[in-house]
């Protein structure tokens, strides 16, 4: 996977720079202090990550995610959590806080991956159809074609299936990692629906099982892109 990393700092470059080398499957193709630098090569067609700084001279990080091509996957790294919402609502894959821990790093490019391709473990490709979810004091198997849609309630999601409703205590950003990304898409903060388990939608919502879910403003030219596909 060939990355890249926009950041002004040398101690943050430095950082970067020796956790990708220790992840077998990224491939470093520039250290870039500026966002103008950094689009030059990304125009060359050979990035697919960019571990991006917000605060930077000229133009910022979050202005120049924005003018990034689609396909380009990137993770925010910066000191300032004031700015994760915003960052999420750009789509980012993740959102990393400095001091940045190697730990952090490693879930953050893992979730890409799987975003990008297949996951795979000792080189073995894994066909993931199903997930084990806590319920009660035993972990259960759910399989993803059974999940219709989830909905985030305080600390808790409800995930309604096609034979009746299951509650679990976790988050919908973290259940959202465990999802395949080509079988769900998420339409609000609270909200991640089953692609195929939809039966119609509008600009506003969509519906799934006779229930409509509200599409917020930040999932709205995601949601309507991918539905689109399929027209």
């Amino acid at each position: 996977m060939n990355c890249i990393i926009v950041d002004d700092e040398p101690i943050a470059q430095d950082i970067l720079k020796n956790f990708v080398e220790k992840v077998d499957f990224l491939r470093l193709n520039g250290v870039y202090d500026n966002a103008t630098e950094a689009f030059n090569s990304i125009q060359k067609g050979e990035v697919e990550l960019v571990f991006l700084d917000i605060n930077m001279p000229g133009i910022d990080g979050m202005a120049f995610a924005k003018i990034l091509p689609k396909h380009i996957k990137i993770i925010f790294t910066t000191a300032y959590r004031e700015y994760a919402v915003e960052g999420f609502d750009l789509h980012a894959m993740d959102y990393l806080l400095k001091p940045i821990s190697f730990e952090r790093f490693l879930k953050a490019v893992n979730r890409v991956r799987e975003a990008l391709g297949s996951i795979t473990t000792g080189g073995d490709e894994i066909d993931r159809k199903f997930v084990f979810v806590r319920v009660d004091r035993k972990m259960e198997k759910l399989a993803f074609d059974e999940i219709m849609y989830i909905e985030s309630y305080a600390d808790y999601l409800k995930i309604h299936t096609a034979t009746g409703l299951i509650v679990v205590r976790e988050t919908l950003s973290n259940f959202e990692e465990k999802l395949p990304n080509d079988h769900f898409i998420r339409v609000h903060r609270s909200y991640i629906a089953r692609l195929d388990a939809i039966s119609s939608y509008t600009h506003e919502q969509i519906e799934v099982n006779k229930n409509s879910l509200p599409i917020s403003r930040s999932y709205k030219e995601k949601v309507l892109e991918t539905l689109q596909r399929f027209e």
